[in-house]
């Protein structure tokens, strides 16, 4: 599995709005995105958000970066936050119970 770990800062009064779009891809779009396999939300004590995105794979996860349809989204996302968010791409190598909040 590959993905990525991700931190945004939103920008003031938008939060709702970004875990919104969030939401929105998962209905809309994870299921027309293969090889897509979930992700999570982490509003940070520190501020702003940490998000995590899983992939089958890294062919998978590049394909849906490529795809001009998730770029039409990320700009929407975009639009709401402060700078371009900090991306960490990698290869999961562990991972431990099952999670759902």
């Amino acid at each position: 599995m590959y993905g990525s770990v991700y931190r945004i800062r939103p920008k003031a009064g938008k939060e709702q709005e970004i875990i919104g779009l969030m939401e929105e891809w998962e209905r809309e779009r994870r299921p027309k995105v293969k090889g897509a396999v979930g992700g999570m939300m982490f509003k940070l004590d520190n501020g702003g958000l940490m998000g995590v995105a899983v992939f089958d794979s890294k062919e998978s996860y590049r394909a849906n970066a490529a795809d001009p349809e998730q770029d039409a989204f990320y700009q929407r996302w975009r639009a709401l936050m402060d700078a371009d968010p900090e991306w960490n791409d990698g290869e999961v190598i562990s991972g431990w119970g099952s999670i759902s909040p």
